[in-house]
């Protein structure tokens, strides 16, 4: 069986996933069969996996780094969040239940033996098993039941190394505090500690390591420097989607609510000749835009009422009578027909709700969810289009007569009289390198990038910034056989 070890955070957001990304190409580069695995995910940005189910995006390019096809093994729970006290919970890649969050507390339990089970099936297929914890094992207040950090630790018998974000300031109460209101067992686990997004000279940070290693008695495996082509690679959260101004061509997305599925925007991002502006609640659609792009939802009935409240309809109006171009996916594509009707109260209360209108066609909400990796042609050029569907709802009407996706002879999505509007349920599309030149180019702008090419580049040079820092041989040596 393989060796195993977890990545475990002081805190949230501090660069557990990069992090374990970049150790699965490093190691994978020494020879080795690496898999990833992230017992509970937080969610809207869902991966379709080869085996027909969904994960975090996260644990998707790690398991590109790691040069393996995703699975829904490498991320068995995934919760995904529809409202601010409830979430859609994905099991071994299929809906379990949407439950509240004091009724998902109560579900946990079960969930451990599917977790453990997917673990043990990866487990059989590599040498090293990089799990990624979920927010800190501080979170004392979560430990009954915990499935995420030391309760999977526990039940796995995996040793675990404690990650800190010193771009945050206070790096060393952040680790030194977390062991101290640990259990004596939890605390135990740990082995070592990294320090993670310094700036500077790492240097300067020398007495502080000395510091946490008396405090603690852990060894220090190093100080990783920020990484400054993380840009580069796909975001995870939401709150990583940021504004792009490099280029003259402009694309205007409004981030909605429950925004899902914004892999879309990675590729436009990474565009030399392309801006990408994230617009905020509050602030106007703008006039310079050349496209306006609505992304994807995990609720899409409330996310048009935030747009709606935020005055973006109206923008949006102005837009087209300017001549502007709109791209709706999924969500977004759904918004933008006459109306969407959810009679059995997928989203809410039953009933349907008046869409945009700026595409005829109308969505009607169904419970099954409809999860694919598809192969799509783009009907003005020809050129193939590689995505995936992960989606509620059929959409159908007037427009979709002007698909402009052909998917083994399937019309897939719906344009506008004038072409100048236009949705489709593909995720993904623009990582295909002749289909966003060949969009790009009928807006008048023009594709720079190699995407796939980038993305696989910046995972080598991440693999040799974590080689370069950190001390893998005594990661590795610290990784133990799952006692499971």
């Amino acid at each position: 069986m393989a060796k195993s070890i977890m990545i475990q955070g002081a805190g949230s957001n501090v660069g557990k996933s990069m992090l374990v990304a970049g150790l699965a190409r490093a190691f994978a580069n020494r020879g080795l069969a690496v898999a990833p695995f992230k017992p509970q995910n937080m969610s809207n940005n869902a991966a379709v996996t080869e085996d027909g189910g969904e994960i975090g995006r996260a644990q998707a390019l790690q398991a590109m780094a790691a040069g393996r096809p995703a699975h829904t093994d490498m991320n068995p729970v995934l919760l995904k969040p529809e409202t601010d006290i409830g979430a859609q919970v994905i099991v071994q890649g299929k809906r379990f239940a949407t439950l509240r969050a004091r009724d998902y507390a109560k579900a946990k339990p079960q969930l451990l033996t599917p977790t453990l089970d997917s673990f043990r099936r990866l487990c059989s297929t590599a040498d090293l098993v990089l799990v990624e914890g979920a927010g800190s094992p501080a979170e004392i207040n979560l430990r009954a039941g915990d499935i995420a950090n030391m309760g999977f630790a526990e039940a796995a018998g995996v040793p675990v190394v404690l990650v800190g974000d010193i771009d945050r300031g206070g790096v060393i109460a952040q680790i030194v505090g977390t062991q101290t209101i640990l259990t004596d067992s939890d605390a135990a686990r740990i082995k070592a500690f990294a320090i993670n997004k310094f700036r500077g000279d790492v240097r300067l940070f020398d007495e502080g390591l000395a510091e946490i290693s008396r405090r603690t008695g852990w060894p220090s495996l190093g100080v990783l420097p920020w990484f400054a082509e993380a840009w580069r690679l796909p975001a995870e959260d939401v709150m990583d989607i940021r504004s792009t101004p490099s280029g003259a061509f402009k694309v205007a997305v409004p981030r909605l609510n429950r925004i899902a599925n914004f892999d879309d925007l990675d590729p436009l991002s990474s565009e030399p000749g392309v801006s990408v502006e994230i617009i905020e609640a509050g602030q106007p659609l703008p006039g310079d835009a050349d496209l306006v792009l609505l992304p994807g939802s995990k609720s899409t009935i409330a996310d048009l009422a935030h747009v709606r409240a935020q005055g973006w309809d109206i923008d949006l109006m102005a837009h087209i009578r300017r001549g502007g171009h709109v791209l709706g996916i999924c969500g977004g594509y759904q918004m933008l027909g006459r109306e969407i009707a959810d009679p059995d109260g997928i989203e809410g209360a039953p009933g349907s709700v008046p869409g945009l209108g700026h595409l005829d066609v109308v969505t009607v909400m169904k419970p099954e969810k409809h999860l694919a990796l598809t192969r799509a042609t783009y009907r003005p050029t020809g050129d193939t289009v590689q995505g995936y569907e992960i989606h509620l709802g059929e959409t159908t009407g007037p427009d979709c007569a002007r698909a402009w996706l052909d998917v083994s002879g399937r019309n897939e999505g719906a344009a506008s009289a004038s072409g100048r509007v236009r949705g489709c349920y593909l995720h993904g599309l623009f990582a295909s390198d002749p289909f966003r030149a060949a969009f790009l180019a009928g807006l008048g702008a023009a594709s720079e990038l190699a995407y796939g090419e980038d993305v696989d580049k910046t995972l080598d040079a991440l693999a040799a910034h974590v080689e370069a820092h950190l001390h893998l041989d005594l990661l590795f040596d610290l990784a133990e056989t799952p006692t499971l």
